[in-house]
């Protein structure tokens, strides 16, 4: 094996915490990454993780290695990158991450788009609603829906999206219809667990910001099941209008206490602080701005 598939290899063990979860995101075996590592140990004459049933750790020469190891790596990136700037063309892989909801609903149907107009790119998408680390976890854009305030990184917000309070029209005869934010508090709710307030659902009134501490009847951490669930008539949920905007065209939710409004929060895609920009991802930046500038859940 050639010294920089090892060295491929050996950082994506580090990242990854572990031979199983590497060998997932690299596409091989566990038998073969663990191979790979031991022989790049034996090359070096030195043990660069220590391994326990539980967890794996780097030893001081490993430490050492991961370093230049993330320089080298992050050198033959760029210089891939500078054949694009060259050519005037997106070359290489672009690693991305957003959000489980979005990225099904939304980003899934664009991909294909986006390689047929750049098909020297190579395209590694994961999912996650977790908050992931764009630099240390080594992605080249983050899609982030949030009031962004992190002044370290750069970004283009691409879009909106307003959060809206709901509910179906079966569980509202059941249960009654909230006269205001207070009454949410004897409601049963289904909660989105990385919610940034987390239980506390706060709204702009037309009397001013009101905000109410909610008991979830459940929780999760991820928009689809709580919609789902609220549609089950199970409670009341507070949701982005790009996940229930169908639902509530159709009459299937209905929108409670219309006159509070929930937040409105940016879409943004987040890439690492540079100078230069690197063409593939200024391309993708450029599509997805195309691609959402009448996003769809404001048409329905």
């Amino acid at each position: 094996m050639d010294r920089f598939r090892e060295m491929e290899h050996f950082v994506a063990v580090v990242e990854a915490g572990s031979f199983v979860a590497a060998a997932d995101g690299l596409r091989l075996s566990k038998a073969a990454v663990s191979r790979n590592v031991i022989e790049l140990e034996s090359r070096l004459g030195a043990r660069l993780l220590q391994r326990t049933t539980r967890r794996l750790s780097l030893t001081e020469a490993g430490r050492a290695y991961y370093a230049r190891c993330k320089q080298i790596l992050a050198e033959v990136e760029e210089a891939d990158s500078a054949v694009g700037v060259v050519t005037g063309q997106p070359i290489g892989q672009i690693r991305v991450n957003a959000p489980f909801s979005f990225g099904i609903t939304h980003l899934a149907p664009l991909w294909g788009r986006f390689m047929e107009r750049y098909p020297e790119v190579e395209m590694d998408v994961s999912l996650s609603d977790r908050l992931v680390d764009v630099v240390e976890e080594g992605f080249d854009a983050v899609i982030r829906i949030s009031r962004l305030q992190d002044s370290t990184l750069v970004y283009r917000r691409i879009a909106s999206t307003r959060i809206h309070l709901c509910a179906t029209p079966e569980y509202l005869a059941r249960h009654g219809v909230p006269d205001s934010v207070e009454a949410l508090a004897h409601h049963a709710v289904v909660a989105y667990s990385y919610a940034a307030l987390g239980d506390l659902w706060r709204f702009e009134t037309p009397d001013g910001p009101r905000e109410v501490q909610t008991r979830p009847r459940m929780r999760a951490n991820n928009g689809d099941t709580c919609r789902e669930v609220a549609l089950a008539h199970q409670g009341l949920v507070l949701q982005p209008d790009f996940l229930v905007s169908e639902e509530l065209a159709s009459g299937r939710f209905v929108e409670v206490l219309p006159e509070c409004k929930g937040p409105e929060l940016g879409i943004y895609v987040v890439y690492p602080s540079r100078k230069h920009l690197s063409v593939k991802v200024r391309a993708l930046v450029d599509f997805l701005a195309e691609a959402f500038a009448r996003p769809a859940w404001r048409h329905v």
